[in-house]
């Protein structure tokens, strides 16, 4: 047994299909007329475009539009005139062939997306060396490998698979993928998910122990790897594989039906979303509303900012297809820890306690934060959206974000531009000032949602993509979940929603303890909206509360999690 990373839910069981793409040997070759060197790379850029967006197509036609968007955020990389212009100044500039160019200048922006520490930003490095060997593939005649055409029952066994290899899977002949690199939160990780093939990722020297047509069996909502197992462990995974696909199957009865606990408590369970093109997969998994519109997407992947109109558009159709249930949709958080180039930011030494969100759009309220909360305003005219102001630390940046909000609704109203008037305004708890001052924020926002991937980290001191200290980041730490409790309560005392929407939403372990301290909302990613409706339909809350005493009783997050899956 080999351990990784668990990237893709579910059992796959099949023959090792080793895919090794060419190693490309890129040399500095000379070149004597540049304005040809410029057409030639013109020419593989175009054809690079051409494959991208017809595998865009073909993706969003058997996945989805949302899947189908990692492939158009390498279209707009493709497009975009900066790193083209670069790579055409480097031709022109060394006399350098196209290969050493792209090479060149494509390596430099990966290895500055690498360096943000960010988990998007991280994405945009693989996106960058993806198209990079795509375009020098074309320049040299190198050919792609065919995953396409691989044979029923492969398990893909790689180094580690770019995004447009992901793509071309067909999901009919591919049981499962095993690589030695990758994340969770990869592109490559994410398409596994959308097409629904079990994937353990980051299995160290795994190449070393396979090969072509070894049977392979993997468990990738536990992170294992086997290799030529015993017929006994085979069997098991068999076993595993039914009940996994028989209880997915069964979630399909909760479609339909209300989120309500065993003693008659109504629950508020709602669907995390990035893009406007993602409230199809809300619709599909039957949330009940967004508990999270993150806008930063629409700002991203672009070289100007995006309009108010723009912004009025996505707002707008979001509350449009949801139909009258609630939307809510956070201001932009971005900062020194998100590179977006026209936005002139300078790199913070602490990103992550740095120039970000509220603090970033207090201090560009013309150009940045006014025109997204008009816009904002104007489209809850159509649904009901609710504003979330991100990042809150002190009662002053709410104070002054709902200043602003009020002197817009004047302005709305003095040109007769319809807007809901009774919009209400909340704030993201993600800091431990925010926490430490609930009882009084309470009295003054409309709703707290509970953001505990940034309160886990602040509360604990831990940079959540850093592994040498991961293993104190977890949600079900005392201290995190003091401080999640004593949010609920004061949220409570002063008769406002109080949700979450940060990952401990879905876990099954946090589940129980967040009924029990009075959680009204769950907002989590889609596809996990129908296991939490199984799982808290089948809980009465004040049976629950006796469960929560005891966890809260406990020192050490080790303690508590074993408590907790005892009670599973």
């Amino acid at each position: 047994m080999m351990k990784g990373t668990s990237a893709s839910a579910g059992i796959g069981i099949g023959k090792a299909a080793i895919v090794e793409e060419t190693e490309l040997v890129i040399k500095k070759e000379t070149i004597s007329d540049a304005a040809a060197e410029k057409e030639r790379f013109q020419a593989a850029l175009k054809q690079a475009m051409e494959e991208t967006e017809a595998l865009a197509k073909d993706l969003a036609t058997r996945v989805g539009e949302k899947e189908a968007e990692i492939l158009n955020g390498h279209l707009m990389l493709l497009s975009d005139p900066m790193l083209t212009g670069e790579i055409e100044n480097t031709i022109a500039g060394e006399n350098a062939c196209s290969e050493y160019a792209i090479e060149n200048v494509c390596n430099m922006y990966a290895d500055m997306f690498a360096s943000m520490g960010d988990e998007l930003m991280q994405q945009r490095a693989t996106d960058m060396r993806d198209i990079k060997t795509r375009m020098q593939k074309i320049l040299l005649g190198v050919s792609s490998v065919d995953i396409a055409s691989l044979p029923a029952g492969s398990v893909i066994v790689a180094k580690d698979l770019t995004p447009s290899m992901t793509a071309g899977i067909n999901p009919a002949n591919v049981c499962g993928i095993v690589t030695e690199l990758g994340g969770k939160t990869s592109h490559s990780a994410i398409l596994a998910r959308a097409l629904e093939i079990p994937a353990v990722v980051a299995v160290e020297g795994f190449l070393n122990s396979v090969k072509d047509g070894d049977t392979v069996v993997l468990d990738g909502s536990e992170g294992v790897v086997f290799v030529n197992p015993e017929e006994a462990v085979t069997a098991e995974y068999e076993a595993k594989r039914t009940a996994y696909l028989k209880e997915k199957k069964e979630l399909d009865q909760y479609i339909g039906k209300p989120t309500v606990t065993k003693d008659g408590i109504t629950i508020e369970l709602v669907a995390n979303i990035g893009k406007p093109e993602d409230v199809d997969k809300v619709l599909q998994y039957d949330a009940e509303g967004i508990g999270l519109f993150r806008t930063e997407f629409l700002f991203m992947d672009r070289n100007s900012m995006p309009t108010e109109d723009e912004q009025f558009e996505a707002y707008q159709k979001v509350a449009i297809a949801m139909n009258g249930k609630p939307v809510i949709i956070r201001t932009l958080d971005i900062g020194g820890d998100k590179e977006i180039p026209y936005m002139g930011l300078k790199k913070d030494e602490n990103p992550f306690l740095g120039y970000r969100a509220i603090r970033f759009c207090l201090d560009r309220r013309e150009d940045v934060y006014r025109p997204q909360l008009r816009a904002l305003l104007r489209a809850s005219a159509f649904g009901n959206i609710k504003i979330m102001v991100p990042m809150v630390t002190c009662l002053e940046e709410f104070r002054e974000a709902k200043a602003m909000i009020e002197e817009i609704k004047a302005e709305l109203d003095s040109r007769g531009i319809a807007y809901k008037k009774d919009i209400q305004v909340g704030i993201m708890v993600e800091t431990a000032a925010a926490s430490l001052m609930a009882d009084a924020f309470a009295k003054e926002v409309d709703f707290f949602s509970i953001g505990t991937n940034d309160l886990t980290q602040y509360t604990m001191s831990v940079d959540r993509g850093n592994d040498k200290v991961s293993y104190l980041y977890s949600p079900l730490n005392p201290a995190v979940l003091r401080s999640i409790r004593h949010i609920i309560q004061c949220g409570r005392k002063e008769g406002i929603m109080v949700g979450m929407c940060g990952e401990a939403a879905s876990d099954p372990l946090m589940i129980p303890l967040l009924l029990a301290f009075g959680l009204n909302e769950f907002s989590m990613s889609a596809s996990a909206v129908l296991n939490a409706r199984k799982l808290i339909t089948g809980y009465s809350i004040a049976e629950l509360q006796a469960i929560a005493d005891k966890a809260m009783s406990f020192v050490t997050a080790g303690e508590v999690e074993a408590y907790m899956r005892e009670q599973q």
